[in-house]
């Protein structure tokens, strides 16, 4: 018994020592413990379960129903109001259709790569904004903060347009429509036309005073305008129980807020295409002024609209991507929204200038019918002679093409004293050079023109249910730039920050309600987003290909598509998309210093517009509002860098996966060259260092110790190894 006793024994010393041995020496035998974890989603679940440090709630992730459903979210984001009312314009001011060559150019060159690249981080790490830039460098944490100050300022007064479009919708439901003719004004004596009406038109009236009931300046307040306060509580609400539940309530609304805009723009191309003079506005539109497309403003404007056009920055592409499977195909996302987003641009210009060119028809109508009558009235009066009038010309059903020729002939036989004759050139490209954009296009050349349509009611309920529709679809994204990045952080319940976030919103936007809110919206449109946006998404750039490091995030991209990604994209990430950013910065800020910064106020007594200047604490707020948008960024750099909060205590800076679930892990992210969205199985990873901390706390502690490994802290979780008593070693 003792012989048998010391051969057990010393057949156990061996297995301890050999034990230990693989402990020390690294050796990939200690894999064999982990072989059954892995990085990936665990493919029986498919999905994410975020476990809170200390806790064992399991909080899972919501996911969206069909991908349809995902990519009508992303259209619906990237396809906003600036594709109906500023594309056309820029369209129109930089050389027609000679303006698509470089706006497609700078979409294969930053619009495209770009998009991917924050569906790609999104996808993978599965974060909003601010997890995302923590978990890629905690030094530029400050990016995701940033992204969501930008995403609350323009929050503020895009909704603001929403309430505009609402309060048009709400009063299309009469006929006539109140904007098809100036008001009249009775006193004791007679009735006379509205002056500020007659000296502008009908529908610029209602505008400015009816709508608006606008002041005559920036420092003139003038009070709340209730009718829009309304409209823009209404809005809120609409947003706020549309986001309340995330994606699960705002994704089956945008089967019809994304879809719905794109009915009515075909049913308004066909309509349009089928009126007098439609053809002649989409000719203006399209034929192409070469020599304008040399011009470096027509470069700097068409990357300018590409950026803002898919929304880069905002943080809602990364928010809505995050609910996305790992292994979604991501790339082909980037190139289909992209496209969704430049043909949708088309399609409205198309429309926009067939009702414009229908527009400028009617008002070159009007132009020939009241010179031909200046033309009779100077025969009669003998300042003309009959006989400089060819025979075939009929004053009582003259043409256009008739009237230029009379036109012609006049001026060139009354050469000296042709001015005094008070005649006018009715050109109908005149009308349609006379470039429109913004609440301009929507809100009066595009109302004036619906209003000589058959059934006019009809199409402005449409047009403002799709303008409403339009912006819900991007509101949505922005607020989820917002929501998903502090709900992921800080581990807030939803519903109840959605509601907060909506109120606060709501009562800081009641600044755009005033009299002189028009001016605010265009001081926040000019300068809240601009620059930050651009500042941040160069910073993402270099985030992703110089500290995380292009190679890696290639293999990632590798390990997460199935398919190695084009060189194209390495390319562009790391040199030309950088160098194309940083020239449009420079061009933004030096633009932004050569033009006065000001807005155009509306006179009431000679019913034009005047540009004023802002006054000096209107700068402030300018300068206040980029300074806010980027501030985030220096402050959480010098707080990582001079380790002014200490990591140990923060959850947003580490990540640990066990068996496809994220938890969170207190150790310090600097330096790593691990993969942090690289989804390998451990085996292909390097060995963790084993140490003290390799096994789980001993009775009476529920807080599970990692293994970390490398810079960015990736551990493997111990806890499914048992408890082994003291004596067994």
């Amino acid at each position: 018994m003792p012989k048998n006793s010391k051969v057990v024994k010393r057949e156990l010393d061996d297995e301890v020592i050999e034990s230990v041995k693989d402990l020390l020496s690294n050796e990939d035998s200690s894999d064999d413990a982990f072989k059954k974890s892995e990085l990936m989603v665990d493919d029986q679940e498919e999905k994410d379960v975020d476990v809170e440090e200390g806790s064992d709630v399991e909080d899972e992730r919501p996911a969206w129903n069909s991908k349809l459903q995902y990519i009508l979210a992303q259209v619906g984001f990237s396809v906003g109001l600036g594709n109906v009312w500023r594309f056309p314009y820029l369209c129109q001011k930089n050389g027609g259709g000679a303006y698509l060559v470089p706006y497609l150019i700078l979409l294969l060159i930053i619009g495209i790569p770009l998009f991917f690249l924050e569906l790609a981080v999104g996808q993978r790490i599965r974060r909003g904004s601010i997890g995302v830039w923590n978990y890629i460098s905690p030094k530029l944490g400050g990016i995701g903060f940033a992204s969501c100050v930008v995403c609350f300022f323009v929050a503020l007064y895009y909704n603001v347009i929403i309430g505009w479009s609402l309060f048009y919708f709400s009063q299309s439901f009469q006929h006539p429509l109140p904007w098809d003719q100036c008001p009249l004004v009775k006193n004791t004596s007679h009735t006379f036309v509205e002056p500020e009406c007659e000296k502008s038109s009908a529908t610029t009236y209602y505008w400015y005073r009816e709508a608006l009931n606008i002041s005559s300046s920036l420092s003139e307040s003038g009070g709340l305008n209730w009718k829009m306060t309304i409209c823009l509580l209404a809005a809120w609400v609409m947003v706020c129980l549309a986001m309340i539940k995330g994606i699960q309530s705002s994704g089956k609304i945008m089967y019809f807020s994304s879809l719905f805009p794109y009915v009515v723009l075909l049913c308004f191309l066909i309509r349009g295409l089928l009126l007098n003079g439609s053809v002649d506005g989409i000719r203006h539109m399209f034929t192409p002024k070469l020599e304008i497309m040399l011009e470096p403003k027509v470069w700097r404007e068409a990357a300018t609209q590409v950026f803002f056009a898919l929304g880069l920055g905002f943080g809602g592409v990364i928010a809505f991507s995050s609910y996305n499977k790992r292994d979604n195909n991501c790339h082909f996302d980037a190139v289909l929204v992209s496209f969704i987003n430049f043909f949708t641009s088309v399609l409205a210009t198309l429309v926009v200038f067939a009702v414009l060119g229908f527009k400028a028809n009617i008002i070159n109508e009007k132009c020939v019918i009241q010179n031909s009558e200046k033309i009779l009235k100077l025969l009669k009066i003998g300042n003309l002679s009959q006989d400089m009038i060819p025979h075939h010309i009929n004053f009582s059903s003259i043409t256009a093409e008739d009237y230029n020729l009379v036109y012609d002939i006049i001026q060139k036989v009354k050469e000296e004293e042709f001015d005094s004759l008070g005649l006018k050139s009715c050109q109908i490209e005149d009308e349609l050079n006379k470039a429109v954009q913004g609440t301009g296009l929507a809100f009066i050349a595009f109302t004036e023109a619906m209003t000589h349509f058959p059934a006019s009611p009809f199409w402005s309920v449409m047009f403002f249910l799709m303008l409403v529709n339009l912006g819900l679809g991007s509101m949505f994204g922005t607020i989820e730039g917002i929501i998903t990045p502090i709900v992921d952080t800080f581990k807030v319940r939803k519903e109840i920050l959605t509601v907060i976030c909506c109120l606060v919103a709501f009562f800081i936007g009641l600044i755009f309600v005033q009299r002189s809110g028009n001016y605010f919206v265009t001081m926040f449109d000019d300068y809240s987003a601009t620059l930050p946006l651009l500042i941040v998404v160069i910073l993402e750039n270099i985030a992703v290909t110089r500290i995380y490091g292009i190679d890696k995030f290639i293999e990632d991209l590798k390990d997460m598509l199935g398919f190695s990604p084009s060189q194209y994209y390495y390319y562009m990430w790391k040199y030309v998309s950088p160098l194309v950013l940083l020239c449009l910065l420079v061009a933004s800020i030096v633009q932004m210093g050569l033009s006065p910064p000001g807005y155009s106020a509306w006179i009431e007594d000679t019913a034009t517009e005047e540009f004023h200047s802002y006054p000096t604490w209107g700068m402030i707020v300018c300068i206040s509002l980029m300074v806010l948008a980027i501030l985030p960024v220096p402050i959480v750099f010098m707080v990582r860098r001079c380790n002014l909060i200490d990591d140990s205590s923060s959850s947003l800076a580490s990540v640990s996966y066990k068996r496809g679930r994220i938890i969170k892990e207190p150790v310090n992210l600097e330096g790593d060259n691990t993969s942090l969205i690289h989804g390998k199985s451990p085996s292909e990873m390097p060995s963790p260092n084993f140490g003290k901390n390799i096994y789980r706390k001993q009775t009476g502690s529920p807080t599970l110790d990692t293994a970390p490994n490398g810079r960015y802290g990736i551990g493997y979780l111990m806890a499914d190894m048992p408890d082994m008593p003291e004596s067994d070693l």
